[in-house]
């Protein structure tokens, strides 16, 4: 039976409203690709939900967003990057990406880059999620039902 060669990865979460991303940074050599889960990636390459990030994500100012912690750290073509997120919509998903790729990054040198990555709040949380709807309440979460005019 032949070995199965086992990848070193860092692995973070990253949540925002109802998205949940789990992000995967694996160690590979520059020029050399390797099999994550039955793709091959090289150095530099994300994949969401094995897509690459450009198809997920087409236009600049969500590429700017989403490389914005891989920039600060001088990280961008040292990893392969592979996510998989689910859950929310498309704002909420690329916001879990960025909160996953943050903690992922500090999991692999914790002094050196979590105080870059904490100066730019990259690694809070946004805890603002949808408003449950009440009881009495015509549809919406603080809509008051319409009074009687007579």
């Amino acid at each position: 039976m032949a070995k199965k060669k086992e990848s070193k990865y860092y692995e973070a979460i990253g949540r925002r409203k109802e998205a949940v991303a789990r992000i995967r940074l694996h160690l590979t050599d520059k020029d050399k690709s390797t099999d994550v889960g039955g793709m091959k990636v090289k150095a530099g390459e994300i994949f969401v939900n094995k897509k690459p990030i450009t198809q997920v994500f087409p236009n600049q100012q969500a590429m700017n967003r989403y490389l914005l912690p891989l920039k600060l750290t001088n990280n961008e073509n040292r990893f392969a990057v592979t996510i998989i997120v689910k859950g929310g919509g498309k704002s909420g998903q690329l916001d879990a990406i960025i909160h996953g790729l943050a903690r992922a990054i500090e999991k692999v040198d914790k002094q050196t880059y979590r105080l870059v990555l904490k100066k730019r709040l990259l690694l809070r949380r946004d805890a603002r999620v949808k408003e449950r709807r009440k009881v009495g309440t015509g549809g919406k979460a603080r809509r008051k039902k319409q009074s009687p005019k007579r």
